[in-house]
C-alpha cells in the first residue's frame, strides 16, 4: 500500500499533492452532506415527529456544534503531533455510520444523541486537513488550494438537498439519511490506499499540557487573529442559518416544498463562488499586499445583502427562489479564504491548532448561535406570514455591517502579527 502513493508521488509530486487534495476534496463532501442533511429533512423531521422550530434549530446547531467545537480544539492538538491520516479517515468512518443510524431514529433524544457523535468525529477532519494541506502546498497557493477543499462545503449541502430532499418526497427522510451515509465507507478505503502522511517542517512530539496553553495564546493574542474570527464566526452565523431555514421559508412563507430540493444547485454556484473568491484573494495579494484577502470577506458580508432583502420579501416562489440563491452565493465565497487566512499568523508546527481554534470559534457562533436564535425569532418574535423571512435579514444585516468592520481593523494590524 505505501508502493502505491510512493509511486505516484516520485512520478510528479505536484500531480499527487493535487490528487490527495481531490479525495480531501471528496471527504469534506461527505462531511457536508451528512451534516446538512438534517437541516434539507428539517420540516419533514418536525412534521413527523411534532417537533418545533426551536427544536430543529437546536438539532442543526448546537446538538453537532458544541461538541464539534470544543473536540475541534483537542483534533488540533492531535493534528499537531499524531498522524493526520488516520485522524481523517476514522473521523470519516464514524460519521458515516452515525448517519446511517439517524435513519432509524424515532425520537428527539435520539437523533440529538446520533448528531453527538457526528460532532464529535467531524471535528476530526478539518484541523488535519488545514496542516495537511498546509504541508503539501507553498504559501503563495494557499489560498487558491483551501478554496478547493472549502467549495466541498457547498458540493456537499447541494448533494444533500438534492440527493436528500429527493429520497424524502419519494421515499420518507429516515431513507434519505441511510443512503447519504453509507458512501464515505467506501471514500475511507480509498483514503487508506492513496494519502501519504508528509514529514513535517518542524514539530515537537512531546509537548507537554502546559504547551497547549501557550499555543492557544500565542494564536489568540494577535490583534489581527482576534478581529479575523470575529468576522468570520460572524459570516458563518449568517451562513448556516440560510442553510438551517431555507426550507422553512420555502414551505411556510411561500409554500413551496417541492423547491427545497431544488436550492441545491445554487450550492454548486456558491461551491465555484469559493474558488473564485481565493483566486482574487491570491492576486489581490499578489497585487496589493497579503492583507488585502481581507477584503474578500468584506465582499461576503455585504454582497449578499440586497438579493437577501429583495428575495426574501418577494411575491413570487420564482424571484424569492432566485434573488436568495443569489444572494447565498456572494454570502458563502469566503470559506477557502478564511481558512487560509488564519495559517499565515501561525507557525508550522501549530497548523492545526490554528484550524482547531477558526473551527472552534465559527462553530459556537455560527452552529451554535445562529440557527436556535433565528427559530427562536420564528416561533416568538416575527409570527406573521413573512416571519421567517424578516428574521433572517435581521441576522443578516447585523452580522454583515459588523463582519466588515471585524476585516477592516484585521487588515490594519495584519503586517505587525503574520508570520509568513
Amino acid at each position: 500500500m505505501k508502493f502505491i502513493y510512493d509511486k505516484l508521488e516520485a512520478r510528479n509530486p505536484q500531480f499527487y499533492a493535487w490528487l490527495v487534495l481531490g479525495l480531501l476534496f471528496l471527504i469534506y463532501i461527505s462531511s457536508f452532506v451528512d451534516r446538512q442533511i438534517v437541516a434539507v429533512l428539517g420540516t419533514a423531521i418536525r412534521d413527523d415527529l411534532g417537533f418545533t422550530n426551536t427544536q430543529i434549530g437546536v438539532l442543526y446547531g448546537p446538538a453537532f456544534s458544541l461538541i464539534y467545537a470544543v473536540c475541534g480544539i483537542f483534533m488540533g492538538w492531535f493534528a499537531d503531533q499524531f498522524s493526520r491520516k488516520r485522524i481523517i479517515l476514522t473521523g470519516l468512518v464514524i460519521w458515516s455510520l452515525m448517519t446511517v443510524a439517524s435513519g432509524f431514529a424515532s425520537s428527539f433524544v435520539f437523533l440529538i444523541t446520533a448528531r453527538f457523535f457526528v460532532g464529535v468525529s467531524q471535528s476530526a477532519l478539518s484541523p488535519a486537513v488545514y496542516s495537511l494541506l498546509a504541508d503539501y502546498f507553498p504559501p503563495e497557493k494557499r489560498a487558491r488550494v483551501f478554496s478547493v477543499y472549502a467549495s466541498g462545503i457547498f458540493v456537499g449541502v447541494g448533494l444533500s438537498f438534492l440527493i436528500g430532499g429527493s429520497v424524502a418526497q419519494a421515499y420518507d427522510w429516515q431513507e434519505a439519511m441511510k443512503i447519504v451515509g453509507w458512501p464515505g465507507l467506501g471514500i475511507a478505503v480509498i483514503g487508506f490506499l492513496l494519502i501519504r502522511e508528509p514529514k513535517r517542517k518542524s514539530v515537537k512530539s512531546d509537548r507537554s499540557s502546559s504547551e497547549f496553553f501557550e499555543v492557544l495564546k500565542f494564536i489568540l493574542k494577535k490583534r489581527s487573529v482576534r478581529y479575523y474570527l470575529a468576522g468570520f464566526s460572524l459570516l458563518s452565523l449568517s451562513g448556516y442559518t440560510i442553510l438551517a431555514f431555507i426550507g422553512t421559508v420555502l414551505n411556510d412563507t411561500f409554500e413551496a416544498p417541492s423547491m427545497i430540493a431544488q436550492y441545491g444547485w445554487f450550492m454548486f454556484a456558491a461551491g465555484v463562488g469559493v474558488n473564485l473568491s481565493g483566486w482574487l484573494a491570491d492576486k489581490m495579494a499578489i497585487k496589493f499586499g497579503p492583507e488585502k484577502r481581507f477584503v474578500m470577506g468584506i465582499v461576503a458580508a455585504l454582497g449578499g445583502l440586497p438579493f437577501y432583502y429583495f428575495g426574501l420579501f418577494a411575491e413570487s416562489v420564482m424571484m424569492a427562489f432566485v434573488l436568495i440563491g443569489i444572494g447565498n452565493v456572494i454570502a458563502s465565497s469566503y470559506n477557502g479564504v478564511a481558512a487560509a487566512l488564519i495559517q499565515y499568523f501561525v507557525k508550522s508546527d501549530m497548523r492545526g491548532m490554528a484550524g482547531a481554534v477558526y473551527l472552534f470559534v465559527i462553530s459556537i457562533v455560527g452552529f451554535g448561535i445562529g440557527p436556535p436564535v433565528t427559530g427562536w425569532l420564528i416561533d416568538h418574535v416575527f409570527t406573521d406570514l413573512y416571519g421567517p423571512s424578516k428574521a433572517l435579514l435581521l441576522v443578516f444585516t447585523v452580522c454583515g455591517f459588523l463582519a466588515t468592520l471585524s476585516f477592516w481593523k484585521a487588515m490594519q494590524f495584519y503586517h505587525e502579527d503574520a508570520e509568513d
